[in-house]
């Protein structure tokens, strides 16, 4: 019997104009909903979905960092859900290779999930986001 290793990640893109200073937040919560990690990342100048494609990245790098072999991604961006789901298709050219990064990583997970949340379901990963950006412009 192998063990499966669970996470729930929640993921946010937030810019101050779009584009404008941007940064990703991502949160991890294992089985029983403790805060596995936080992460942040500046991403200087973006537009919000170069932003949200780089907040779902960045967490399920860190996921698949802990070996994680289960994921359910949440997050209230519909576009990178949607694009994710192969529903909606990627047009604009500045998103393609970021969407087969996130694309990519999703599948490597055994198990996957990813859906739609509405914001206030998305607070803490969106915190995060907005730190990101606090942190990269030198804003406390």
């Amino acid at each position: 019997m192998s063990a499966e290793r669970h996470f729930v990640m929640y993921a946010d893109g937030a810019a101050r104009g779009n584009p404008g200073p941007a940064g990703a937040g991502a949160v991890l919560y294992d089985r029983e909903g403790r805060v596995v990690a936080e992460l942040t990342r500046a991403l200087g100048r973006a537009t919000n979905n170069v932003a949200e494609y780089s907040a779902l990245i960045l967490g399920l790098e860190e996921a698949k960092r802990r070996g994680a072999t289960s994921i359910d991604v949440r997050m209230d961006s519909l576009l990178v859900v949607e694009q994710m789901r192969g529903r909606w298709r990627i047009k604009h050219p500045g998103l393609k290779d970021l969407a087969l990064r996130a694309g990519a990583l999703l599948a490597s997970f055994p198990a996957r999930e990813i859906r739609h949340v509405p914001r206030e379901e998305n607070a803490h990963a969106d915190e995060l986001s907005n730190r990101a950006i606090d942190e990269g412009t030198g804003a406390t």
